[in-house]
């Protein structure tokens, strides 16, 4: 265990957690709604700390990540737990667990383990990724930092529910996130995940605001968030407030949990989605889950020729030298291109 950060004691040994949006009021011998930070005596313990339950070598484009060193390898790691309860979770075996079990499961690695294997790895980044980075913020901080040291970039697959004092004290260390946006309706996510639409988009402009490079993924599902009007204010939202540069991913929903009435994603919804979203001003749109759609390329947002090809997760054609498009030389967004 590791004393947590950022919370506050109250009286009768109570605590208050100020890492996420829920900031959870915790009773002596209580968790929080993550299921991993636990009140004892009125000091607040991060459980997971240095105890990953996955960890696992990955290409950048499988966060999805396609303007962060395209084509490069990331570190990806995860512990138990989520401050999310999404019915349609596809890790929920791994994010529920210590909610639905009481169990904590993992394996001992301390930080500087962590990065020895990222650079063996040849990995350009760490991904925090698979459940919440948040709920194990200590440990991902303590790994940030020393990989910082050894030039590996750090960056965060996010629900988007982390407090601004506790992001704005990783923005040294973190160089990129993908943020799910995964809906534009208040009572979907109180439905569907558990949480307010509004911390989400609070703390995806406080993630633009610090400077760090994000992409925004909106997993699309049959009758709850697959309208023209959704689609539309999820791309006004982009284009107005982080603007036009953001990549936005649209993803095939498969059934899965305890979301199991929706049909498949059709791949014409997708086609649909991305269309809107490059309609309302946006340069990159991309369709998810779906490999050999034309939507998994990069287009030049000046010529529209494709400047990353890509089939899955794997990039077939490059035509970007030095930041910028190799047919018109118009600079294409990101980082490391």
């Amino acid at each position: 265990m590791k004393e947590a950060l950022f919370y506050e004691k109250r009286e009768e040994k109570t605590v208050q957690c100020m890492l996420c949006r829920h900031r959870c009021i915790i009773g002596a011998g209580k968790r929080g709604i993550c299921g991993v930070r636990e009140n004892r005596d009125g000091t607040l313990y991060s459980l997971v700390y240095g105890f990953p339950c996955s960890y696992h070598v990955d290409p950048i484009e499988k966060k999805p990540l396609f303007h962060f060193y395209p084509g490069s390898r990331a570190f990806s790691i995860a512990t138990v737990g989520c401050n999310f309860q999404c019915l349609h979770c596809q890790n929920h075996d791994i994010s529920q667990m210590p909610r639905e079990t009481q169990r904590i499961y993992g394996e001992k690695m301390e930080p500087s383990e962590v990065v020895e294997l990222a650079e063996r790895s040849h990995c350009r980044s760490i991904s925090y990724t698979y459940t919440e980075p948040t709920i194990f913020y200590e440990y991902a901080m303590d790994i940030a930092r020393l990989a910082k040291e050894k030039g590996i970039a750090n960056n965060f697959v996010t629900n988007g529910y982390i407090e601004e004092e506790p992001l704005r004290t990783t923005r040294p260390y973190l160089d990129a996130a993908n943020i799910d946006l995964k809906g534009f309706d208040a009572s979907f996510y109180r439905k569907i995940c558990k949480a307010e639409l509004s911390g989400v988009l609070d703390t995806i402009r406080s993630y633009k605001k610090l400077g760090i490079w994000i992409e925004l993924t909106t997993l699309v599902i049959p009758g709850y968030n697959d309208s023209d009007e959704d689609f539309r204010s999820i791309a006004r939202f982009i284009r107005n407030e982080l603007g036009p540069e953001t990549p936005w991913h649209v993803s095939a929903f498969y059934p899965t949990y305890k979301l199991l009435e929706p049909s498949r994603t059709k791949p014409k919804t997708l086609v649909r989605a991305r269309e809107i979203g490059l309609d309302e001003g946006l340069r990159y749109v991309y369709e998810g889950n779906i490999p050999g759609s034309d939507g998994e390329h990069t287009y030049c947002y000046q010529c529209k020729k494709a400047v990353i090809e890509r089939v899955g997760f794997a990039i077939t054609g490059y035509h970007i030298k030095d930041g910028v498009c190799e047919y018109c030389s118009a600079p294409i967004d990101g980082i490391g291109l």
